[in-house]
């Protein structure tokens, strides 16, 4: 603290100088319109350019929250949505309207991934305590990502597609031919459509969605695009590579979908002893 007062001890006379300057400076300023003015234009300029950094600084911090908002509105706006997707019947039944949508969705960030092993998984900031349950379809804007596995009170394990024991039932855009999407554990970005029979035409560039035979996701979400059609090998089905729509080195924010029937269809399925794909 010494050396301090005497470090501005030395200096005393270029403070005071400085001090002096400052005074006749807002003197000018104060009695002189014109400069008055020109000082305040070019003092508001440079209070105005500090201001804007700042609030550039603040935004940028901010991003995560505006991301998890926005995926909550996403999420709402998705149910809506379905809503309005419902099929519509021939004749109209005035009882329609007092059913609700078949799925719910709700939005989460991803806190952990893995690309590298055969079976991959993701991790979310949503457990239990926010309506996550296990079974529940996992996707993002690009497409599908993958289905909830296990679920604790804040957070919740997912199987990601590039798994190589998930099988996500999928269909042709263009033609509804059903198959079901696997990866096999090689290419992050492709994956394979299985059971899709040899006489069905299929040109690369068909989109491939969700089927909508399942209990889990909606028709109509993103899985995949053709990229190469080949005979398979000693069976009847064709040899199928797609390219993933979801690029899983990239994923931040995901929606997870809730089908309300679901429980009623896996009980069904078990006492019928049906087997299906997710």
């Amino acid at each position: 603290m010494q050396r301090i007062f005497l470090f501005l001890y030395k200096i005393r006379a270029f403070l005071l100088f400085v001090l002096l300057e400052v005074i006749a400076i807002w003197m000018i300023a104060s009695n002189n319109s014109q400069q008055g003015a020109a000082f305040f234009n070019s003092s508001n300029q440079f209070i105005g350019a500090i201001l804007s950094a700042q609030n550039d600084v603040v935004e940028y911090f901010s991003l995560s929250s505006v991301n998890k908002s926005l995926v909550d509105k996403n999420a709402e706006l998705l149910a809506e949505l379905e809503k309005l997707r419902q099929p519509a019947d021939s004749v109209f039944i005035e009882l329609d309207s007092l059913l609700s949508s078949t799925f719910q969705f709700k939005g989460a960030k991803v806190i952990n991934n893995s690309l590298r092993l055969t079976q991959n998984h993701l991790t979310i900031n949503k457990g239990s305590n926010h309506g996550i349950k296990q079974g529940m379809g996992v996707f993002n804007e690009e497409g599908v990502v993958g289905r909830v596995k296990s679920v604790s009170k804040n957070y919740a394990s997912i199987i990601s597609l590039l798994h190589t024991e998930l099988l996500i039932s999928s269909k042709i855009k263009s033609n509804d031919v059903f198959g079901s999407t696997k990866w096999d554990g090689k290419n992050s970005k492709l994956a394979k459509l299985m059971y899709v029979p040899r006489h069905v035409v299929v040109e690369v560039g068909d989109k491939i969605v969700t089927s909508g035979y399942n209990a889990v996701f909606p028709e109509g979400i993103p899985i995949g695009t053709v990229i190469e059609i080949k005979p398979g090998p000693e069976t009847n089905y064709l040899d199928i590579t797609i390219e993933l729509a979801t690029d899983f080195s990239k994923i931040s924010y995901v929606y997870l979908v809730e089908n309300f029937q679901q429980q009623e269809l896996d009980s069904l399925y078990q006492s019928t002893g049906v087997n299906y794909e997710q």
